[in-house]
């Protein structure tokens, strides 16, 4: 019986089934002949420089890296050293762009320009508060969360206050700002509203007819472009929180259930802080949903290829999870670099191994139910089908497995050698695991040591009647 490890099922005490998502494992789809998709390790975060402070965001300019690292905007070298700029001062993520000539920054409510020489601030009164911003056709288009306000052509140190725009398809705030194809988006907290640049004397932009999702996003960073469209956590109007994306006036939901039920275990409050973020691995297109806790992450791709929505989690935690140490992720030097929320240092994103900045995480996975359509069946066998061998720590590697014939309580764990470095031939199989007499699940979990990718679950079984 050959049984999928992609994603896995459980039940939890309401009488509901609930999915359980690999965690810090990433599911692949390929065909390999052994079976249609598998699971492999997650990156590794390995130290790549010291900084000032916490990350609060990152950007590459001319082929350089900036960051915002704590009080200050840093540039950070292809040898991982960190040079003091300017001050930004405050705290929380910060928004970056930049035109031909300038690089911007948006830290505590202002403006901050950097030509390569020159650290300056936007002091023009008229400019008001800046929430977030984004450059476009020559402008830098600000918001305080009621305008949308832009800076001159020809001086983008002055604000015209006779200039200002504003979202007016609803009477909700304005929360962020964001460009996509040449459009400027105004991310409100129930809609989406389009502008078109059309010139004038007055506010150049104007508002797309027809173009406006009817979803808003709940937080200045919620939002992000992905795969050509806006993908965004938010909800329209007497909605609870979700996981969108769209374009053109249309909106496809891309969370499921599960992760519309994890949604609900914070708060709106918690979840306006969240960072939503896009990135190209390998050919896979993921998005970022860095929760207090937790990331969820979405593969577009493999979403695609097994015509479902495949998400993941990653974490940094070992014995239960934690807030994941990877963010604000920039391809520079030939290579993914990352910023770390709790500490003052910066990520090099590594697939050679598991572990986050030299400590140990776990990883986990479930299987779905295994039906025996009420007979029962002896579990002669169980083995794992990986690709073992890869192992090169000096401790002995363990997997560890348990059941559930309900979804909720587990039985004693049981162990497995996957075997060490070089030893490829190696099985990962348990013996006699006992009997079912209606439906059972099974999970795995062990430890960013043991860096083996599984292609699936084989059981040999042996029904008692019928």
């Amino acid at each position: 019986m050959q049984i999928s490890v992609l994603n896995g099922i459980y039940s939890s005490p309401d009488i509901d089934l609930r999915t359980s998502y690999p965690s810090n494992m990433m599911p692949i789809v390929k065909k390999n002949g052994i079976s249609a998709g598998y699971l492999r390790p997650a990156e590794g975060i390995a130290q790549f420089g010291t900084g000032l402070g916490i990350d609060r965001g990152g950007i590459v300019w001319r082929g350089v890296m900036y960051r915002v690292m704590g009080l200050w905007l840093v540039r950070i070298d292809s040898d991982g050293t960190c040079t003091e700029i300017g001050g930004v001062g405050g705290s929380g993520q910060v928004s970056f762009d930049y035109s031909f000539d300038r690089l911007a920054v948006a830290a505590m409510g202002r403006l901050y320009y950097y030509n390569g020489t020159t650290f300056s601030v936007l002091s023009d009164i008229d400019a008001g508060t800046v929430i977030d911003f984004v450059w476009i056709d020559g402008y830098f288009l600000t918001t305080d969360g009621t305008h949308l306000v832009v800076t001159e052509l020809n001086d983008p140190t002055q604000v015209n206050p006779l200039k200002y725009g504003s979202s007016e398809i609803d009477p909700d705030e304005i929360l962020g700002v964001l460009k996509l194809r040449g459009e400027v988006y105004a991310l409100n907290r129930h809609t989406i509203e389009a502008f078109d640049n059309v010139g004038g004397d007055l506010f150049p932009f104007s508002r797309i007819e027809g173009a406006q999702l009817q979803k808003g996003v709940l937080g200045t960073h919620t939002a992000c472009v992905f795969v050509d469209r806006i993908a965004f956590l938010g909800s329209g109007r007497n909605e609870p929180p979700a996981i969108w994306i769209g374009a053109n006036g249309q909106v496809e939901k891309l969370s499921t259930r599960e992760i519309d039920t994890i949604l609900l275990e914070y708060t709106e409050a918690e979840l306006a802080l969240v960072l939503v973020e896009a990135r190209c691995l390998g050919g896979q297109e993921l998005l970022y949903v860095h929760l207090p806790d937790k990331t969820l992450v979405y593969d577009y791709t493999a979403s695609v290829g097994l015509e479902d929505l495949v998400w993941f989690t990653l974490h940094s935690g070992l014995l239960t999870p934690s807030k994941y140490r990877a963010r604000n992720f920039n391809y520079c030097y030939d290579k993914w670099i990352s910023g770390d929320p709790d500490a003052a240092r910066t990520g090099l994103m590594d697939s050679e191994i598991g572990s986050h900045y030299g400590g140990v995480v776990s990883w986990d996975f479930g299987t779905p139910i295994l039906y025996g359509e009420g007979r029962g069946v002896i579990i002669h066998e169980l083995e794992l089908v990986s690709l073992p061998g890869r192992y090169t720590s000096t401790d002995a590697p363990v997997v560890w497995t348990s059941h559930s014939l309900d979804g909720v309580t587990w039985s004693q764990e049981r162990t497995c050698m996957p075997g060490r470095i070089g030893n490829r031939s190696q099985r990962i199989n348990w013996l006699q695991q006992g009997m079912m007499r209606n439906y059972r699940i099974q999970k795995f979990r062990g430890t960013s040591d043991n860096h083996t990718s599984f292609l699936r679950l084989e059981a040999r079984v042996e029904a008692l009647n019928g």
